[in-house]
């Protein structure tokens, strides 16, 4: 008798549903505000089985679909970029953060304001240092829709709900 995974976006909340039988379709509703829930993919529980790598570290609500969409369409806008042009280097990296969910940290945000005002990149770099690299911060961070740009952890329901 399986468990499915539901992420409440509304809630911020993972809840868990048994299922008496096999129900690859069915959304149940939120058990808190009613609302439909997104169906999240888990791992199976196997003895002696190692977990796929970086899997533990995807957000809840990660679409891997979008994300393939929106870098295949962003690479073929990249093609035809001036590189010399810092504009067009701060729009193709705001098209990424808004096309891929991505939010963007205070020192990119900073440093693509600076892009779009058409200051040097290098100048930027020697002020800023290097934005993708050092103090363990991330350029970007993965947001979810109507809780602003800093994502929450989420909460996870320990009760196991019957999916009707």
């Amino acid at each position: 008798m399986p468990i499915y995974e539901f992420f409440c976006k509304d809630c911020n909340t993972i809840f868990n549903f048994f299922s008496r039988r096999i129900n690859t379709s069915k959304v149940p509703a939120c058990p808190k505000c009613s609302k439909a829930l997104e169906k999240m993919l888990s791992t199976f529980a196997t003895v002696g089985r190692a977990k796929e790598p970086g899997a533990e570290d995807l957000p809840p609500g990660f679409d891997e679909a979008r994300m393939e969409r929106a870098l295949g369409e962003l690479a073929r806008e990249a093609e035809s970029m001036n590189e010399e042009d810092p504009r067009a280097m701060a729009r193709l990296m705001r098209r990424f953060s808004e096309k891929t969910g991505l939010a963007l940290n205070d020192n990119m945000e900073q440093a693509l304001t600076r892009l779009e005002s058409g200051e040097d990149p290098d100048q930027i770099e020697r002020e800023m240092g290097d934005v993708f690299a050092g103090d363990d911060t991330l350029p970007f961070e993965f947001k979810q829709a109507g809780r602003g740009s800093r994502p929450q952890t989420p909460i996870h329901d320990e009760t196991l709900y019957e999916m009707e």
